[in-house]
């Protein structure tokens, strides 16, 4: 592939990108092979079935007893908005201590948030500040651990197969997303919330397990720099003045102020719009989960994250339109058949933009980047969801989701202003890492 052809006419000419290998079926497991990432794989998928039974339960309990879209947003803003705030700040010290010691520590803070919810609703005494409360907990806790995994990757696979491990975790999670929802929707409508809380805290044990087992070589991190704030101003700095991971990151926060926040308000739309009930909503998600594992599936199969900018701007663009085309359903089975690409297109766009920032990121500097990638995917949305949530009041959820569309179609239109100089300012060090082969200026 050509780094010209995709410049417009009259351009200057740029050199070549010719990606080393091509995407290929069998590729798709290759990370599998390193014994650590082979544990890690298998403990995620035991845990994040548990995770996404624990956010139905959340949503649907919260939305019962208060029957408030407000209140559903704002479950979400108190779970995600630490990961705004706190997310940039703990980062730091993800380049300075044991990520693997890290992760066996928020680990096991997640699986004490889930067992205490389950105790809460088992005993009939729940009520919505424990919703609240422990929301914002877990989000606390998911400050330190989303980035420390995702700067983990490279304690677990070579460089070469770092795509690869980053596309098929995220295969995990989705795959995940199948079952996940569809069982919390039957638990709940059988034997009620508490029982997805309950499962998804014994679940922790088996990722604590894996993480136990592995052999690692010396995973501590000790930063240039004794002041904190010197580490942090640096990873600002870092972050502002490399224009492809500061466009990334802005349009990861875009993206997930503008298109994330839909899965906050699947509950309020079965409820008012399809009439549904807890198993619909099970449905629906699941749906949301087919889209996402194919689109993780696809990028697992890939070699290169040569073509992965184009892949963000289509998604974007797919993704803005499924959610203005859903705002005017009543009808379930068109909403479930909607809810696949949008699935599909949101995992397109986070997980590509996750991969190219781990590949232009500098190991040391791994862990901040990010603690800003991390702010963006997971703090962002809860302002989103927040802001939506209260004007929905005035404008009515149809208008809320038609809005959510068409914000995520400007975020295309800007992306793609910009997506040239992407490329050619990443391009040294694509070229560097070896990811592309350079070869001499064409006319073609």
């Amino acid at each position: 592939m050509k780094l010209s052809d995709t410049l417009f006419k009259g351009r200057p000419r740029t050199p070549h990108l010719i990606a080393k290998g091509a995407g290929s079926l069998k590729y798709m497991l290759a990370s599998l092979r390193f014994r650590n990432f082979r544990l890690y794989f298998i403990g995620q998928c035991i845990s994040v079935i548990g995770t996404w039974m624990q956010q139905i339960a959340m949503g649907w309990l919260a939305y019962k007893l208060t029957g408030s879209v407000l209140i559903l947003a704002t479950v979400t803003f108190m779970e995600q908005i630490p990961m705004l705030f706190a997310t940039p700040v703990v980062s730091v010290f993800i380049d300075r201590f044991n990520r693997h010691k890290l992760l066996i520590f928020t680990q096991t803070l997640s699986m004490l948030q889930a067992l205490l919810m389950a105790v809460l609703v088992l005993t009939n005494t729940i009520e919505v500040w424990h919703i609240l409360v422990l929301s914002l907990f877990i989000g606390l806790i998911n400050a330190l651990d989303m980035p420390t995994r995702q700067a983990f990757y490279t304690s677990l696979v070579p460089r070469e197969s770092l795509t690869n491990a980053i596309a098929l975790n995220s295969s995990a999670i989705n795959g995940c997303r199948l079952i996940g929802p569809a069982i919390g929707g039957i638990l709940i409508g059988w034997v009620g919330e508490g029982y997805c809380f309950l499962f998804n805290g014994l679940s922790y044990i088996g990722v604590i397990l894996a993480l136990l087992m592995m052999k690692l070589k010396n995973t501590n991190r000790v930063g240039n720099s004794v002041n904190v704030w010197s580490d942090l101003t640096e990873g600002f700095h870092y972050v502002k003045d490399h224009f492809p991971i500061r466009a990334l990151v802005v349009m990861m926060a875009t993206i997930s102020f503008f298109g994330v926040p839909f899965n906050t308000f699947v509950p309020a739309f079965v409820n008012l719009m399809l009439k549904g009930d807890s198993e619909m909503l099970g449905v629906l998600l699941s749906c949301i989960g087919v889209g996402a594992f194919s689109a993780s599936a696809y990028l697992a199969s890939r070699k290169t994250v040569i073509g992965l900018g184009s892949a963000i701007l289509y998604a974007a663009i797919v993704l803005g339109t499924s959610l203005c085309f859903i705002s005017f359903v009543h009808i379930w089975w068109v909403a479930a058949l909607l809810c696949i690409p949008i699935g599909f297109c949101t995992i397109i766009s986070v997980a590509s933009i996750n991969t190219l920032l781990q590949t232009l990121s500098d190991e040391r500097m791994r862990g901040r980047v990010m603690g800003y990638l991390t702010m963006a995917f997971a703090g962002v949305p809860p302002l989103g969801a927040l802001f939506f949530g209260a004007i929905e009041k005035w404008l009515g959820l149809p208008v809320v989701l038609f809005l959510l569309g068409t914000g995520a179609l400007l975020t295309a239109w800007v992306f793609s202003l910009y997506l040239n100089r992407i490329r050619l300012e990443s391009y040294p060090v694509f070229v560097e890492k070896g990811v592309v082969i350079h070869c001499e200026h064409s006319d073609t």
